[in-house]
């Protein structure tokens, strides 16, 4: 299955939570903003949805400066 992240299309074992996705991308502990198909999922919605084939994700990386 194939999924487009961040623009570019991605291969994808299976579908899984956004959450297991997330840790198949070592991100680690940072916060980040995730869109699934044109929608801003908020950090607590997460556990609601899957990504799966033909979905379109973008994730932004949270960075906190002054």
């Amino acid at each position: 299955m194939t999924i487009t992240l961040n623009g570019k299309s991605q291969d994808l074992e299976k579908e899984m939570p956004v959450p297991q996705f997330l840790e198949t991308l070592k991100l680690g502990p940072q916060p980040v903003l995730v869109e699934l198909n044109g929608s801003a999922l908020l950090a607590r919605e997460l556990d609601q949805h899957s990504v799966g084939d033909g979905d379109i994700v973008e994730i932004v990386l949270m960075v906190a400066g002054g």
